[in-house]
């Protein structure tokens, strides 16, 4: 099922197959697209264009991490599909933690692809900078920032507006009640009570990960050598990964 939803909630989704149901969360600037070449056989998979993304509706305000979490709960309360394995790529990671938290009765396990908190001193000072580019030059400014060669990436990126961007790495990063620095992240994450696993792509964030205290369950795995959008470089990897740690 394709459906538009935004007579309950302002986003769209993919919804198909049967089973233990996951949420696919994709990160800043994408869509549902970001999870092209995934196939989790025997669940059923529920892929959102987040608000400002994609083809769900693009609002004036409303992009922290905590407003995109509302919208996931909303719709899983709609959908009657709770609780859900919560999988979230970057900015995805944030929200799909802050689902967790919030309303832990609708997830049963968290997935986050190279999430987008853990940032270290070097990289928190580059955020003044780079919410101001952000907020002169929208998506250019976005794709500059992540070197996102031509692509379907790329595109997506490009075609978000500038104004859910800027709002959304505030929210990320520099707003009030934002978590994506290593004090702010280590300190919410100490109250999940969800099993997380986290993928990572370079060793000084999967050893930070491991310093965490983390639910019982959880897992850090290091795919050394690997970008930033781990699951579509390694597609079948990624989903054996998944399905290994949700039936050990």
């Amino acid at each position: 099922m394709t459906a538009n939803v935004e007579a309950v909630v302002p986003l769209w989704l993919d919804d198909t197959g049967s089973g233990e149901p996951l949420l696919l969360v994709h990160g800043w600037g994408g869509d549902a697209h970001a999870w092209n070449g995934l196939s989790f056989a025997g669940r059923r998979v529920i892929k959102v264009d987040l608000r400002g993304h994609g083809r769900s509706p693009v609002r004036r305000t409303g992009y922290r991490p905590a407003d995109y979490a509302r919208d996931l709960v909303a719709l899983v309360e709609r959908l009657a599909v709770g609780p859900v394995v919560a999988v979230g790529h970057s900015m995805g990671g944030q929200i799909v933690l802050e689902l967790a938290l919030e309303r832990p009765d609708l997830v049963s396990a968290v997935v986050a692809i190279d999430p987008a908190y853990g940032a270290d001193e070097a990289e928190v000072a580059t955020f003044t900078d780079r919410l101001a580019g952000l907020r002169r030059h929208g998506a250019a400014a976005a794709v500059r920032q992540l070197g996102l060669p031509a692509g379907a990436t790329r595109d997506q990126m490009l075609a978000t507006p500038g104004h859910v961007l800027a709002e959304s790495y505030a929210g990320m990063y520099t707003a009030p009640g934002a978590f994506g620095a290593r004090p702010e992240a280590a300190t919410r994450l100490a109250n999940l009570t969800r099993p997380l696993l986290c993928l990572r792509p370079t060793p000084s964030m999967a050893e930070w990960d491991i310093s965490l205290s983390l639910p019982y369950g959880s897992r850090i795995v290091l795919w050394n050598g690997c970008g930033h959008f781990l699951h579509q470089e390694r597609p079948q990897q990624f989903v054996a990964l998944v399905e290994s740690w949700l039936t050990q």
